[in-house]
């Protein structure tokens, strides 16, 4: 095993990790700073008093959480003030290896379903079993030595 395969299996090992504890959460309606908020009882105002700031920036803060327009900085600030930690992730819907799966096997596809097209107009077209047989090669073949364009759709 190479050294960069090395690296990236420790990549994925940190994803797939995070994913396995991280997966089920979501946003709470109200946002994690008013979730967080009233989960210790501690109003915006008294939220904005240990933070040395006003309530409005509180309130705005809340409504930018859900926006998506509150920035980490912000969001860090509010959880030391409310003696809570801010963690945020990169969480993949499955995991690294099926997504990395996925992605060569329609890159794959797209290469051996153009180079039928040229088959079939010289009257050489392969039997289905052949292309699924190429696609899984190719796609195999992909995964073992990623193509500095394998994410480029383009391509």
């Amino acid at each position: 095993m190479t050294v960069k395969a090395i690296i990236a299996s420790q990549y994925r090992e940190k994803v797939n990790k995070a994913a396995s504890k991280l997966g089920d959460i979501n946003l709470p309606p109200e946002g994690w700073i008013c979730t967080a908020r009233k989960a210790l009882g501690m109003s915006a105002a008294a939220l904005a008093r240990r933070l040395g700031k006003t309530r409005a920036l509180v309130s705005n803060a809340e409504k930018a959480e859900l926006d998506g327009g509150v920035t980490l900085k912000t969001m860090q600030a509010m959880a030391e003030a409310m003696n809570c930690r801010f963690v945020y992730a990169i969480i993949p819907h499955d995991s690294v290896e099926t997504i990395l799966e996925d992605r060569a096997k329609q890159r794959a596809k797209k290469i051996v379903e153009a180079g039928g097209h040229h088959m079939a107009l010289e009257a050489q077209s392969l039997s289905r079993k052949q292309i699924d047989f190429e696609i899984e090669r190719l796609a195999s073949n992909m995964l073992k030595n990623q193509p500095s364009d394998f994410w480029n759709d383009k391509a």
